[in-house]
């Protein structure tokens, strides 16, 4: 009986340690993931010109670089509108998408608009005359939201102005500028692809059309940087207890062995933020992640230093259970940093390429991380090349952030070593990211993506 309790807790702990590792390998491949694409999401096409096979023909006419309409007929009844959207949508997945007309001639009456229309509107119609359309209209400075009868909104234009129309996805309005300008927003009640959309109604009106080959007349930058800033100020309006921020970051700095950091973090709080209890959570407590904390904090310095024939050292005076399999995802990860380091001086990475990495060839899971890193020594200037994550300081973490994890799951008294693959204050990070791309979910995936790395430098950004 006790043998085969024995033999339980021995494969419990050896699987544990393979999820461990196996978690780590994984985040070593998102950062090569990272280094291969540059980018998190991919890029939507936005409008860059006019429809012209889309249109009410007959009544304007759309100069050869589709970026110009005209009225050059007499309009006779309320339908005969020179409408015409632009060949795409507009894309969603941004903060605001904006454009811009240049009215270069009011024509006869100034029946000129500018707003948003739906696949399925008349093209014979103003833009906000019927159903799944939105327009502002120069004639009147009325804004017209899918009827005939429009809403007091802003000033009118005439020739010589630069009018834009933009969506806002963050508060889900649509905006118009005059001359650089916000003139008013109202909300976007509007589902499906939206494209941007002009229109003329009376002789000679003329307007250019600018989907932001030239700059604009607005700033949208700056418009968008204020958008960021009343999100930020939002959640800064969010109180939290001085003592609970404490806790959190104590705990980090705990977890990953911070140990100086966390004597001076002490010192610099005992005068000032009260005594807190961080209730045990996930089946382990501050004591269990005090554990080992000169050895984690010693073994990460080394690793961060690139010293890994040292780290591995110390882990087998230490911690040789960690390492004894030498096939285990922990120790490819440290073997594949040793040739990391060594990128520099080929002879010497060659022959512990040969040594060392050349067992994993042909292992699942480790192969495809062991070409990456071998293919470091092809580039004459490796950091520039679609492998060179493999050389940022992110990637010394990773291993270190492995051993930290292994050493914390040694603890005798640990119950569920899981609870160490991310600190509280990652976990609530985690909450976090997962709430905004559940909120960007239900909003039909509009907005730009949520990315923490961007809103943590706002933060830091708006208290400079």
């Amino acid at each position: 009986m006790t043998n085969s309790n024995s033999n339980s807790n021995s494969n419990s702990s050896k699987n544990q340690k393979q999820d461990l590792g196996a978690y780590f390998l994984e985040l070593a491949r998102l950062g090569a993931a990272r280094g291969a694409s540059g980018v998190e999401e991919e890029e939507e096409e936005a409008p860059s010109e006019l429809n012209t096979i889309n249109s009410s023909g007959g009544f304007q006419v759309v100069s050869t670089d589709k970026l110009s309409v005209k009225y050059t007929t007499l309009a006779l009844h309320g339908h005969d509108v020179g409408v015409v959207q632009a060949s795409k949508p507009a894309p969603v997945k941004r903060l605001v998408y904006y454009f811009e007309i240049f009215v270069k001639d009011a024509g006869d009456k100034g029946q000129i608009a500018i707003g948003f229309t739906t696949d399925s509107f008349k093209m014979r119609r103003q833009p906000g005359w019927e159903a799944n359309s939105c327009g502002y209209h120069g004639d009147d400075g009325m804004l017209y939201r899918g009827q005939g009868k429009g809403e007091t909104f802003g000033p009118t234009y005439t020739a010589n102005d630069i009018v834009g129309a933009g969506i806002n996805y963050a508060s889900q309005e649509f905006f118009f500028t005059k001359n650089g300008a916000v003139v008013g927003t109202v909300y976007k009640d509007m589902k499906g692809p939206l494209f941007p959309t002009v229109a003329v109604h009376s002789r000679n009106e003329e307007v250019h059309v600018n989907f932001g080959q030239k700059p604009f007349a607005f700033d949208l930058e700056d418009f968008e940087k204020q958008e960021r800033m009343k999100q930020q100020t939002t959640i800064e309006k969010i109180s939290l207890m001085p003592n609970v921020s404490y806790g959190i970051v104590r705990s980090y700095l705990l977890h990953y062995g911070y140990e100086d950091t966390l004597n001076s973090f002490d010192m610099a709080s005992k005068t000032t933020v009260p005594p807190v209890y961080m209730a045990q959570e996930n089946g382990f407590s501050e004591q269990d992640i005090t554990y080992a904390l000169n050895q984690r904090k010693t073994l990460r310095q080394l690793i961060k230093r690139g010293e890994i024939d040292a780290a591995l050292g110390k882990l087998r005076d230490w911690y040789p259970q960690i390492v004894q399999d030498d096939k285990s995802a922990t120790c490819f990860l440290l073997h594949c940093q040793k040739f990391i380091e060594l990128v520099g001086a080929l002879e010497g990475a060659v022959k512990y390429g040969r040594i060392e990495l050349a067992k994993f060839f042909g292992m699942a899971g480790f192969e495809d991380f062991v070409q990456d890193c071998v293919a470091l020594l092809a580039y004459e200037q490796p950091r520039e090349s679609s492998v060179g994550y493999l050389l940022e300081e992110s990637q010394r973490e990773v291993v270190a952030d492995t051993v930290n994890a292994m050493i914390l799951s040694t603890n005798p008294n640990l119950k569920d070593s899981h609870g160490f693959l991310q600190s509280c204050l990652e976990r609530l990070l985690r909450q976090l990211t997962a709430c905004c791309l559940e909120r960007r979910s239900l909003n039909g995936d509009q907005g730009e993506a949520f990315r923490l790395r961007r809103e943590l430098n706002v933060g830091k950004t708006s208290k400079c």
